[in-house]
């Protein structure tokens, strides 16, 4: 039995208030399973429909048609059970003002109708870092303390699946680092976790299976290994002080001084750079890397037509190619 299981999920609303707006399809056809144990990346421009997802599968949210369920409940005609098969933390800074972390991690734990349990939320505040703040008001944390409450809240009734949407954003390195070294130790034990992200490099070092949405559609299903394989070139990557040239800026990623361009063979690279001193520029600090998760999604995201993934995997020689 799957962990999660979205099957034909579509969304549909109208653009305006009164309803009389053109229609907007937020999720089409969206239909893939994540299997007990997994953790699972989703990725997706902005309105791709990770967010449309996720509120349908955590109840806030009804799809227009399609089914999902949770270790077997349905999220609409089994919700009780489904809710608490189910821990999220939202993207949002939601929070109480007028309760301290702990009092408000024990409210949490009563909506499960589960008492007593101050050992597993003493266990939480320590491997969050929040056992100093545990008699702290909510007003008085930081953002990111705030985010760990969060995190907490979603954990503490000690869910099979948790759902993590955009959890470290905005947030320093230490949250970051004491988040996924948490998160990973519930995986290992168990634990589904399902993870939105803009930051590539934690769903590369994470996920061991990735979906890609666009347009509300997956165009990309597969092991994360496999996408890293189907990645068609290495990586030209140097720094230099000027604008590229049209021309080249086109065929380009371009972070600041930063410019990586896609590079099948020892003959592309020497023309790139051969270009780049034509136009009398200096490259500096070149080097030549393997095509890394943000190299495949930007592939993925630029085909036209959308690759059509099937339930399981996506034809990874179409991305290649």
């Amino acid at each position: 039995m799957p962990a999660i299981s979205f099957q034909s999920v579509s969304k549909t609303y109208s653009s305006t208030r009164n309803q009389t707006g053109p229609i907007v399809k937020a999720l089409d056809d969206v239909s893939f399973d994540i299997q007990q144990g997994e953790f699972f990346g989703l990725l997706g421009p902005n309105g791709a429909g990770k967010t449309s997802l996720i509120s349908i599968l955590a109840g806030l949210s009804r799809a227009s048609s399609g089914t999902v369920k949770v270790h077997g409940s349905d999220v609409l005609t089994d919700y009780a059970n489904a809710r608490r098969k189910l821990g999220v933390v939202p993207q949002e800074l939601v929070f109480d003002p007028f309760f301290t972390v702990r009092e408000a991690l024990r409210i949490q734990s009563g909506y499960f109708g589960i008492k007593h349990n101050d050992d597993w939320i003493d266990e939480l505040l320590v491997s969050l870092g929040l056992a100093d703040k545990a008699n702290a008001n909510m007003r008085q944390l930081s953002g990111g303390m705030k985010r760990r409450v969060l995190v907490a809240q979603a954990l503490v009734h000690k869910p099979q699946v948790i759902v993590l949407d955009e959890p470290t954003a905005g947030v320093d390195v230490e949250l970051r680092q004491t988040l996924w070294q948490f998160i990973a130790k519930l995986n290992k034990q168990g634990s589904t976790v399902l993870l939105t992200t803009h930051y590539l490099e934690e769903a590369e070092a994470l996920c061991s299976r990735i979906a890609m949405l666009k347009q509300g559609r997956v165009v990309a299903l597969a092991q994360t290994s496999e996408l890293l394989k189907a990645a068609s070139s290495n990586v030209l990557r140097f720094k230099i002080d000027s604008e590229l040239p049209t021309h080249l800026a086109a065929q380009a990623r371009i972070t600041g001084r930063i410019v990586q361009f896609p590079a099948h063979n020892a003959n592309d690279i020497e023309q790139y750079l051969a270009a780049i001193r034509e136009a009398g520029l200096v490259a500096e600090d070149v080097e030549i890397r393997k095509a890394d998760l943000e190299d495949v999604f930007l592939d993925v995201m630029n085909k036209k037509p959308a690759i059509e993934a099937p339930a399981v995997t996506v034809d990874l020689a179409k991305v290649a190619t």
